[in-house]
Order: structure tokens, then sequence, then C-alpha cells
């Protein structure tokens, strides 16, 4: 991690900037513990009361979390994916799935007419590790291989904008789809259809395969 020396001027803000820095660029990792608030004041070159101002800042914002006894963890990357996070934790499960449908069904659209043979690789190989998850009975890898192929998907449409959206939902996301594995008592949901017709190009089949897929989602968790 590099830290500058922070100048005299708004101490608070040049040390909120330098943390986020740290957190956007991914040298603190989401999930991960950052440096202790002493740690900080040193490499910063100002007083602890500086940092923990900037610490609550970036909490208050979303994208720390303070664990009392523990330390601090990254809990989002960026202030858009904290205000989701607050957000949607009082959205109802249901309604968090409407809104992967549609984020899910556009992807697998847009990735049909724009992926690449990289792409291509990327989404089997994500689809490989989601089946080879499942059969393992594994729940957590599980949860993070169908998210990883989601991301694949979406990543393959090359529409920042989505991509930014969509890596941001994330961690509702894995909390959405641990629940679906749970409400669907461990019925499995083969992406394959997906991502076969991505890789031929097919958007209609793409969008088609991508709405059948949330729409039993849909259906078995309103009947539970």
């Amino acid at each position: 991690m590099s830290l500058r020396t922070a100048q005299r001027a708004s101490l608070v803000d040049q040390v909120i900037d330098q943390l986020k820095e740290q957190i956007t660029s991914g040298s603190w990792p989401l999930n991960g513990k950052i440096p202790t608030e002493t740690m900080l004041a040193e490499q910063l070159g100002v007083g602890r009361n500086t940092v923990r101002e900037a610490v609550r800042a970036l909490t208050h914002a979303g994208l720390l979390d303070c664990r009392q006894g523990d330390g601090t963890y990254v809990r989002a990357t960026s202030e858009l994916s904290g205000a989701m996070l607050r957000r949607l934790r009082q959205a109802e499960q249901l309604e968090i799935l409407e809104v992967r449908r549609a984020l899910e069904v556009e992807a697998a659209r847009l990735a049909a007419t724009r992926r690449t043979d990289d792409d291509i690789r990327d989404i089997e190989a994500r689809l490989v590790e989601r089946d080879r998850a499942w059969e393992a009975d594994d729940p957590d890898a599980f949860v993070e291989a169908d998210l990883a192929f989601h991301m694949a998907v979406a990543h393959a449409t090359h529409n920042l904008v989505l991509i930014d959206l969509y890596e941001d939902f994330s961690a509702a996301l894995r909390a959405s789809i641990t629940a679906v594995g749970t409400s669907l008592n461990k019925s499995y949901i083969p992406h394959d259809a997906i991502a076969r017709a991505i890789a031929a190009g097919d958007a209609a089949a793409a969008e088609r395969a991508g709405h059948a897929c949330m729409e039993h989602i849909l259906i078995a968790l309103t009947d539970n």
C-alpha cells in the first residue's frame, strides 16, 4: 500500500480521499480488513483523531464496516454500492429478484450481440465451476460460482454502466442466490441455455433463456 503524507489543509478530506482510493483501486479488497487506526496515522503522518473521523465518514457512506473489538472491513467498493446495500437491506426478497431479472435478462441479450471469443471462454469456464460446485454439494462455493457466471455475462455486454451496476448489486445478489437456494429446496436451475445462446450470438434465445431461469426462481419463491 502506498499512502502519501497528508498536507495541513483539509486533513480529514485528504485522508478520506486517500482511503477511498485504496478501496476503489482494490488495494483493500472487498470484505478485507484495513490497517489499524494507529498504522494509518503513522503512514499518513496525521493524528489518530483525523483518521478516526475519516473512517467514520466512510463508514457512514457505506464503504467501511467498523466491527467492535475486531477491526474495520471494506463493505463496498463505491458510494453507489454502499448506498445500494443500505437500501437493499430494507427490500423484500421478491423485489430484489425482480430487479435481478431485469439486469440479467438484458445482460444476456446484449452479451449475445457483443461477446468476444475470450468472453465465451470465460462464461463457459464459470459455468463449469458452477456445475462442479453444485455436484460437490458446496453451497458457499455454488453461490460464488453462480455469481461469477452472471458477472461474466455482464462483462460480455461491454456496457460499462451495466457492469458497474451489476458489480454494485453483487452483494445483494449474493444474499439473493443464497436465499433462493433455500427457497427452492435444492432444485437445480441449469444455465447452459444462456451460455449456448450467447456463444451462438443469438440475442433472442439468450433473452428467452435468461428470462426462463428467472421466472423459474420467481415462481418457486412465490409458491413457497
